[in-house]
């Protein structure tokens, strides 16, 4: 017998499945074992939830399920029914849910929607996630002209993109009119917004086709927009014209750029905030100006950046992280710095969560009467809600099951019934998303089943733990006991451990643990066993371990490694340098015991591991190689040459331990404004001793020294003495000045405080100027101190301000600070929109139009226009009067637009108000409009009544909302039979004044299903559904229920039954003459009192059946040995033996077979039922 033999990965997986839940069946995988299976349905595949389409193809929305019988498909599109036959371009795959629209002469848009569907069977429905369908959307450029743009050298510039708004957002990408991308780096990059920004420009980015491209991916479309012009003018060139137009000879006293301190472009101030949701990609971007180009850099201030998920793209400019998690929060630090100055901007990342599971529900397969429960936790920031549904329906609204109890996010089963099979339904949300997830509880009665491959072999290293799978299934769960060889002892106890999923476990495995295995699988059904072997290893060891390595350069190392594995395993030498490959470097030589390296050099310290791998385990033992040092801090730090800007420090390197320093670091302090916190000041090489120190004035510096060579930087050297500068004017002004309005009669002026560091001297003041654009001449000035802001009083209504800040000390004025424009406040507007028309579209959407007003009258910044419109009442005289005023907001530079959602058959009053910052201005006049008749809504409700022999009769309410005139209903019914197959449709058309109707002529002890609804001149609307029996003849039943019920009926059924058994035997006997009977040994061999020729509680006949009419109850079991033969085709069941057939609703075959076919010889017959018995479950 071949054996499959399954090594370390095995144990490793069976350590994975041990924590199963005791009293919950797993659901096999075996497609065997699932064919056989009853299932309520399960979703396999759906469209995603956010599903863009292309509205150029056909759409596509997949549903696909499976189930035990195979589900059956409805949709719901936003949130009501979807009728696909109504609509000749919707089809329906066959066997499947998936949607195929056929859009041709059709506009995608017209099915946008939120669709859901349901897939159902006998035992129950599963429903998928809303897929939100959009159309994906690529607009054209809007027109426009662009201006030649003229920048001096040296100045800052940003190309604005602007594309269009699309779906999904375009990718954007600069070309020339060549189509070659155009060059980007430090100093010119494109930013996350699509705008192209220059540090500082130079004369050869003068060129007339900057154009900005954007690539719409869902339709794989290319918009342009049109070409930019850049002319950067050049200083000597400039220099010289105006020199010549003002007769002087030098206007300018230098032809180069001025340098200018890097400035912050994005973002802007100080700091900033962002939210990123878990799982999703963080971006952070810092854009600067300045001359020469700042240099960008990154650091977390609350710890360090995950390794594996962080890059920095776009010359350093932007910080991305993937996947983002909770420990990603924080904050993040973007430092630009150049020669004349270093800034910092701190960017606070928080991070909140859609919901993600913690525990997704797991299907349920339970025994009648067993208990089980149904985990659903998920988590999420903000917490998300747990809602649960069964079959679709919140289960609050679900039929009450006192066997069911919900607590929270969990459901407790109770002694589970046959039938209550059904599908859960758990959705997780909060306001960042949502999860939907199927269960089902499946509640089957199974013989076992040993689902692990027979005669496995099992391989493990001795003294480690043994794990033996006996995977098994059956309803109720089957108890797993284990024998060992011939033993007929259970293995139990010490040294054994019998897991709840059958896993049977030896903690230490020995030699004398090696041998065959036999697990058995028992419930109240039946029995099934299965072999397997365990083969003990002995265990792979190092025996004499590499040592640590002190070496000098050009120095052999070698590393000793011996080994000691079991025999019947194949080992393989394995040598690590820092947990890598070891280099492709022929130093390198490597033994079955050793590794030497010959001439180490500095790249060859490191950590070298000796792993030892078999095929079942491995050893491994690591030491380091250490071939240089950092070096001593340096000594005797002295400043000479002192003056109010700079400095000369000199010191005496400390020793290099044999690698040379590379440069030493100049750090410094400044005990006046920022004690204690040590900077970088500059570095210079390792050859010299002497730096030349650049300073700033009123700072009391202490300077210190490091040196860093190939291994490191060395600890600081001690503090030299303090020196300090003497106090000057300020060299720069506050940043970040704005201006605006909090009143509409005011303007307020806001900046960025100056540092200590920053203010070059004590006293330090801000001189705040501003005057009136384009009306004042002359500049009114306010000087202020500590504080960052100043108001100005009683300026007219939303004015244009200019201003500017100015930094001042007691040793004089900073430089002429930049002009900054901003409003005084705003105030209401003060006139309604003119020409205010509607236009009613449908029965649902009306559509206003008005004129804009001036801008002047808006006296604020223009945020939009708001429309204000009510249901006045309903042109129905049967639907109530209704007063609800909505309101409608559109940006500023609309002049119209849609109201939905209408009520049809109404009249509606509404007006327009245009709005700014401050509030809202005067209503136009109030105008009515009305809604044309729409389809009525759904019946208020419909029952039966007088439900008699052979008619039935109806009763319906009008519907709630009749949306016009009703001008009739529409009644359909058809019969229903016990398997759910559904007759003939019947229509039946009625008048609109009719509230009841009488169906005469029905067949007695039937079931109808009918279908209603009401009309307009619109069209019907929607159906309500309602079923019904006729009432049954009665005289038949009761009879056949008095004689069955009778004592002497029974027993003499018993007798009869018992002389029929002894005659047959007789026959048989007398028929083979003494010859072998192959039934009764077939019948012997079964060990399940389900095969047995006699069943003792209804005194039923377990023999042949003589005649075709006796067949099964509905629902019964053919024996499990093959009495009934698949084919190839399930059509072809029924011709076996010439007899009659019949399927579950399940699918499964459940017939008997008579008559003399050779297949009668050699398949034991299903067991007959008793046609008294039969008679006595009508």
């Amino acid at each position: 017998m071949e054996r499959t033999r399954t090594r370390a990965g095995a144990a490793v997986f069976l350590m994975l499945i041990l924590g199963h839940l005791g009293n919950a069946l797993e659901v096999p995988l075996d497609p065997k074992v699932l064919e056989e299976l009853a299932q309520p349905p399960t979703i396999t595949q759906q469209s995603p939830k956010d599903y863009i389409i292309d509205p150029r193809e056909n759409i596509v929305i997949h549903c696909e399920a499976k189930g035990k019988p195979h589900p059956s498909f409805s949709w719901t599109r936003n949130g009501t029914h979807f009728d696909i036959d109504q609509d000749p371009k919707v089809t329906m795959r066959p066997r499947s849910g998936t949607l195929v629209v056929d859009i041709s002469g059709e506009k995608a848009e017209t099915y946008e929607g939120i669709y859901q569907c349901t897939a159902r069977n006998k035992h129950g429905a599963a429903v998928s996630n809303n897929i939100v369908i959009r159309q994906s959307r690529s607009p054209l450029w809007s027109k426009e002209r662009n201006e030649p743009i003229r920048v001096q050298e040296g100045e800052a510039l940003v190309l604005h993109c602007r594309p269009p708004a699309g779906l999904p957002p375009p990718i954007i990408f600069w070309m020339d009119v060549n189509f070659q991308r155009l060059p980007q780096s430090s100093r010119v990059s494109q930013a996350l917004n699509g705008d192209l920004y220059f540090s500082n420009v130079l004369t050869e980015d003068s060129r007339n086709d900057y154009i900005c491209y954007a690539r719409f991916p869902h339709t794989q479309t290319i918009q342009q927009k049109q070409p930019i012009t850049l002319l950067v003018l050049n200083l000597d060139a400039f220099n010289e014209t105006v020199a010549a137009l003002f007769n002087e000879t030098d206007f300018f006293s230098d032809g180069s750029a001025e340098e200018r301190k890097p400035t912050f472009l994005i973002p802007s101030g100080s700091s900033s905030s962002k939210m990123v949701l878990r799982g999703q990609v963080l971006e952070l971007e810092c854009v600067t100006e300045g001359l020469p180009t700042p240099e960008v850099s990154w650091s977390k201030l609350s710890g360090e950046f995950p390794d594996k998920r962080t890059s920095i793209v776009t010359f350093q400019k932007i910080l991305r992280i993937v996947n983002v998690s909770d420990a990603d929060a924080g904050e993040y630090r973007c430092t630009a710095h150049n020669r004349l100055a270093s800034i910092h901007h701190t960017i606070r990342v928080t991070v909140k969560a859609a919901p993600y599971w913690i525990t997704t529900p797991r299907n349920l397969v339970l025994a009648p009467r067993e208990k089980g429960q149904m985990i659903c936790r998920a988590s999420g920031t903000p917490k998300p809600t747990i809602n649960w549904a069964m079959n679709g329906i919140p289960i609050e609204n679900s039929p009450e099951d006192s066997n069911r109890k919900v607590e929270g996010d969990t459901i407790i089963f109770e002694e589970v019934q046959t039938g209550s099979s059904a599908v859960y339904q758990c959705n997780a949300s909060n306001e960042y998303g949502y999860l939907l997830s199927n269960a089902f509880v499946n509640v089957l009665s199974e013989t076992p089943r040993v689902l692990t491959p027979a005669n496995q072999v099992y391989q493990v290293i001795r003294n480690n733990h043994a794990l033996l799978d006996c995977s098994s299934f059956g309803s109720p769960i089957p108890k797993i006991t284990w024998f060992k060889d011939s033993q007929s002892s259970t293995l139990e106890g010490d040294p054994y451990l019998l897991h709840e999923n059958g896993t049977l476990e030896i903690y230490v495995a020995q030699a004398l643990n090696s041998g065959k295995y036999i697990c058995v699988a028992r419930n109240s059904l039946g029995i099934a066993e299965n072999h397997v072997y365990l083969e003990v290893k002995e265990p792979t060891r190092i025996l004499k371990q590499p040592k640590y390595k002190v070496a000098q350069r050009n120095r052999n190392v070698v590393f000793e490694c011996k080994v000691k594995h079991d025999p019947t395993l194949i080992p393989i030498m394995i040598w690590l340098k820092d947990n890598g490959e070891l280099p492709d470097d022929e130093r390198f030589l490597v033994d079955s015991d050793s590794l030497t390296i010959t001439d180490v050099t500095e790249n060859d310290a490191g950590t070298y591991t000796c792993i030892m791998n078999t095929t079942l385990d491995h050893d491994s033992a690591s030491a380091e190689l250490t071939v240089v040092e950092q070096p001593d801090p340096p000594t005797d730090l002295e400043l000479t040459d002192m003056k109010p800007r700079n400095v000369q420090l000199t010191w005496i390197p400390g020793e290099e331990h044999n690698s040379p320093i590379h440069k030493f670091v100049i750090q410094y302090t400044d005990s006046l404004h920022d004690h204690g916190h040590w900077h970088n000041l500059t570095h210079v090489p390792g050859s010299k001793t002497t730096a030349y120190l650049e300073l700033s004035p009123y700072v009391h510096y202490s300077f210190r020294v490091l040196a860093l060579n190939a291994v490191g930087l060395s600890d600081p050297s001690n503090p030299s003495h303090m020196y300090k500068t003497n106090p000057a004017a300020p060299d720069e002004n506050p940043s970040g000045v704005k201006g605006f309005g909090t009143e509409h009669d005011n303007l307020m002026i806001l900046w960025k405080p100056m540092s200590g560091l920053q203010a070059n001297g004590p006293g330090l003041q801000y001189k705040v100027m501003w005057r009136q654009k384009d009306v004042d001449k002359n500049w009114t000035s306010v000087t202020v101190a500590n504080v960052s802001k100043f108001m100005v009083s009683g300026t007219p209504t939303f004015t244009p301000y200019e201003v500017k800040v100015q930094a001042i000390n007691n040793n004089g004025i900073g430089p002429d600070p930049a002009v900054v424009t901003g409003h005084s406040g705003e105030d209401l507007p003060v006139q309604a929109p003119d020409s205010v028309q509607v236009l009613v579209l449908n029965s649902t959407l009306a559509e206003v139009h008005w004129e804009p007003v001036p801008p002047k009258t808006v006296r604020g910044h223009l945020k939009g226009y708001k429309v204000y419109y009510w249901l006045e009442r309903s042109l129905h005289k049967h639907n109530p009067h209704r007063v609800e005023q909505q309101l409608l907001t559109f940006s500023g530079n609309k002049s119209h637009g849609m109201l939905p959602g209408l009520q049809p058959y109404s009249l509606y009053l509404f007006n327009v108000r245009v709005y700014n910052g401050k509030g809202e201005g005067p209503a136009s006049s109030n105008l009515q409009f009305e809604t044309p008749e729409g389809v009525p809504g759904r019946p208020s409700f419909l029952r039966i009544t007088n439900s008699n022999l052979n008619n039935l009769t109806l009763e319906w309410g009008p519907p709630n909302d009749r949306n016009g005139h009703l001008t009739g209903y529409i009644l359909k019914y058809q019969q229903v039979n016990n398997s759910n197959e559904l007759g003939p449709m019947e229509e039946l058309a009625l008048p609109a004044n009719k509230t009841s109707v009488t169906l005469p002529n029905l067949k007695y002890s039937t079931r109808y299903k009918f279908y209603f609804n009401a009309k307009t001149g619109q069209g019907a609307g929607p159906v309500i559904t309602e079923e019904a029996v006729t009432i049954m003849d009665e005289a038949m039943p009761s009879r056949q229920a008095d004689i069955a019920t009778q004592g002497w009926f029974i027993g003499l059924m018993c007798a009869i039954a018992l002389l029929i058994l002894v005659l047959l035997i007789i026959c048989f006997i007398k028929r083979n003459k003494g010859g072998k009977y192959p039934v009764k040994e077939k019948e012997d061999a079964h060990t399940d009192p389900e095969f047995q020729p006699m069943k003792e509680d209804d005194c039923t006949f377990g023999e042949y059946s003589d005649t075709e009419d006796h067949k099964p109850l509905k629902g019964s079991r053919t024996p499990s040995n093959g009495t009934v033969h698949r084919d190839s085709s399930d059509d072809s069941l029924v011709d076996y033996g010439g007899g009659d057939g019949q399927f579950n609703e399940d699918g499964s075959f459940i017939g008997q077979y008579s008559g003399k076919s050779s297949i009668r010889e050699t398949a034991e017959a299903p067991s007959p039922v008793n046609t008294t018995a039969m008679n006595s479950f009508v």
